[in-house]
């Protein structure tokens, strides 16, 4: 494990905007301030200043940093910041819009979840349904669900372990930007500044031909977008992406995801020690076996970060921290 150097987030985010669209068990995110409109919105923008005004600023004659380097550094700073997540916990909102044929919305529902760790896995705790809190039942079918999850990902992280696999927190198989550099290119860096921030842009576009080992990886190859790294802090600060081509499983007989559908994910630097996720944007069509469609959009936002200490699925010693968007936080939930 020794020439291990963590894995970069572009190839987490993946996974969890398909399992989001195909509507498993995925964290949260905020409901809009606004009511839904009658047809299908697209993705939020954030304050990405990547195209000059009409009053041309002096040229940054800095020089731009290595581009393979930049990104071993964000997988290094990307382990770093994981193990301080583990003593946080935030609230996230997961708004789903389903759209008809005609791209008219038909339903929508608003989940909202409670998200940390426990025992070293990453879970999101159901905590309201379209703005009702948990019955009794629902709570103890909760318990039941984190406490399989968290099992289970033991169980696969012990197994790649032993095969000295790259594994995320539920034992999900990673991919390495080195791993990445040979799916695709990445082309075009530059600097652009995002939320007040330096970041180095880059672009990314898969290889159709190259060859890959994992379901993760071929993901990847059919992916093209672009990432934006803080440039102070060497971290992951947002990634926009869509599928070039429709994606498959077992021949698009498990699962598929539509061509074009787009995902979008970007994180904030809290209380000046760690970067969590802000939000995920996911918009487009994805199937799985014979009983589930999905044509839509799906919004999660993430805020009310506060730092605690859990020894099981109780969540003592909530305090909290600062907020990154100047709201006021609760000492507990």
């Amino acid at each position: 494990m020794a020439a291990r150097l963590g894995t970069l987030r572009i190839a987490l985010l993946l996974p969890l905007a398909i399992s989001t669209l195909l509507c498993a068990q995925a964290p949260p995110s905020p409901q809009p301030s606004t009511p839904p409109s009658s047809t299908a919105a697209p993705p939020p923008s954030s304050s990405v200043a990547d195209a000059p005004p009409s009053a041309s600023p002096p040229p940054d004659d800095r020089p731009l940093p290595d581009i393979p380097t930049l990104m071993r550094d964000v997988e290094i700073n990307q382990r770093k910041s994981e193990a301080i997540e583990k003593d946080y916990l935030y609230h996230s909102v997961l708004t789903r819009q389903e759209t008809d044929s005609h791209g008219q919305i038909k339903k929508t529902t608003v989940n909202e979840y409670d998200t940390y760790w426990v025992n070293g896995v990453r879970v999101g705790r159901l905590i309201k349904k379209d703005g009702k809190d948990l019955t009794a039942d629902e709570i103890a079918k909760e318990n039941e669900r984190i406490d399989k999850e968290t099992a289970k990902a033991h169980v696969k992280r012990e197994q790649a372990d032993a095969q000295g696999k790259e594994t995320d927190s539920h034992g999900d198989e990673e991919v390495t930007v080195s791993r990445l550099i040979e799916l695709g290119s990445f082309t075009n860096a530059r600097r652009v500044q995002l939320n007040g921030r330096d970041t180095i842009a880059i672009d990314y576009l898969g290889d159709p031909r190259a060859k890959t080992r994992n379901r993760n990886e071929e993901v990847i190859r059919d992916l093209q977008g672009t990432a934006w790294i803080d440039e102070q802090d060497h971290v992951l600060a947002r990634v926009d992406e869509q599928f070039v081509n429709p994606f498959k499983i077992g021949g698009g007989l498990i699962a598929s995801v539509q061509q074009g559908t787009h995902i979008s994910m970007e994180q904030t630097k809290v209380n000046g020690e760690v970067w969590l996720r802000s939000r995920v944007d996911a918009q487009g069509a994805a199937r799985t076996l014979l009983f589930f469609s999905f044509s839509g959009s799906v919004h999660i936002a993430d805020s009310d970060y506060r730092k605690f200490k859990a020894t099981s699925t109780i969540l003592p010693g909530i305090v909290p921290v600062e907020d990154p968007t100047g709201a006021a936080e609760p000492a507990s939930r």
